[in-house]
């Protein structure tokens, strides 16, 4: 009889281990599968296991593949099985080839003869997962918030980032879930970043793959009114409630959708884009509405040099920009006061009502 070995911290049981056990099977006829207990599990990832040890080894216990299951107590990182392997002393060790324990998982199976296997990653049968992405999925919000960019934009794309630059946005609401979603798409707001986060995924790195930037997840993560510094990874500057927005924040739906990447490598006066970010950024340190929207108007003329047609003036309105990388989408309008953002909401149907949004 060949007996086969193998090993892993198998925490949240998905379909990919499945695979693994019975591509391991295979190869003998008696599988033995060892799990880290739980004390190895909080001292090698400092978290608790999912389920109790006892339960997890019935679990594994009823797959129709598995044979045996131990639960490995060894406090040797990669070989918490060591004691039941030499037990055992198994025909094989079976592990994948992205396995990072090869030296020490030779070494023990020299000690006994046993032959060390790695198996190729195979196609899996079912969207790949890992447990790290299923505890994710468990814990994503239900609901998010959507942003608009004040001024600063672009400058959170690394290739255009500057060591004195600012990036200021704001959090906002009504939110949206992955069933609700109350605004056009493809529209400025950050809607990837959202849509990331409500499925258990932080957004930057799907970003920055896209050759834009990071502030749309940073700041949907983050909440609030926020100034980031401008680099290659989001690095928070300030962050504000809000409070002082609320009432006096809209935006107008052009008309017609944007593209952000196709954007990216425009020609646009990045000079203007940056003193944008920091007139922006001492308005919101001061609590100074007329500076906050001097720095939003200028960003918004920094647009019109990109070419972006002139947003229409709208009574009581003190600033205005396109949001995201423009030409379309929504365009964002500062009011001066909450009566003069109601005023403009009745006499134009495409205007709509957004507030500051802050999680603690």
């Amino acid at each position: 009889m060949t007996r086969v070995f193998v090993s892993g911290y198998y925490d949240i049981i998905h379909a990919g281990h499945l695979q693994f056990f019975e591509e391991a099977r295979a190869l003998g006829d008696h599988l033995t599968v060892s799990f880290a207990a739980e004390e190895i599990l909080w001292e090698q990832k400092e978290r608790r296991p999912s389920i109790p040890d006892d339960h997890k080894k019935v679990l594994l216990e009823g797959l129709r593949m598995v044979d045996e299951v131990v639960i490995g107590t060894s406090p040797e990182e990669g070989l918490e099985f060591r004691e039941h392997f030499l037990r055992i002393r198994p025909d094989l060790l079976v592990v994948t080839e992205d396995d990072k324990y090869g030296g020490v998982k030779q070494e023990l199976c020299d000690q006994i003869g046993a032959r060390y296997v790695v198996l190729p990653k195979s196609p899996p049968r079912f969207k790949s997962v890992s447990s790290s992405s299923i505890v994710r999925w468990i814990q994503a919000p239900t609901e998010a918030p959507l942003r608009v960019d004040l001024a600063g934009g672009w400058l959170d794309v690394p290739r255009f980032s500057r060591p004195d630059g600012y990036i200021v946005n704001c959090a906002i609401s009504p939110l949206v879930t992955l069933k609700h979603w109350p605004y056009e798409k493809q529209a400025g707001l950050g809607g990837s970043g959202a849509w990331a986060l409500l499925n258990g995924h932080d957004g930057i790195d799907a970003e920055l793959d896209l050759g834009v930037g990071w502030q749309d997840p940073a700041v949907i993560r983050e909440t609030g009114l926020c100034v980031w510094r401008s680099g290659q990874r989001p690095v928070l500057d300030f962050k504000h409630n809000g409070d002082s927005l609320r009432g006096k924040l809209a935006i107008l739906w052009t008309g017609s959708d944007h593209d952000t990447p196709g954007a990216a490598d425009l020609r646009r006066d990045y000079d203007m884009i940056a003193e944008s970010g920091r007139v922006a950024r001492e308005g919101v340190l001061q609590s100074d509405l007329g500076r906050l929207a001097e720095g939003i108007n200028l960003y918004h003329q920094a647009q019109l040099t990109e070419g972006m047609d002139a947003l229409p003036s709208i009574e009581g309105a003190i600033a205005r920009k396109y949001c995201g990388g423009g030409h379309g989408g929504y365009a964002l309008y500062l009011f001066s006061d909450e009566s003069s953002r109601s005023q403009a909401l009745g006499e134009m149907p495409l205007l709509r009502a957004v507030e500051p949004f802050y999680r603690l």
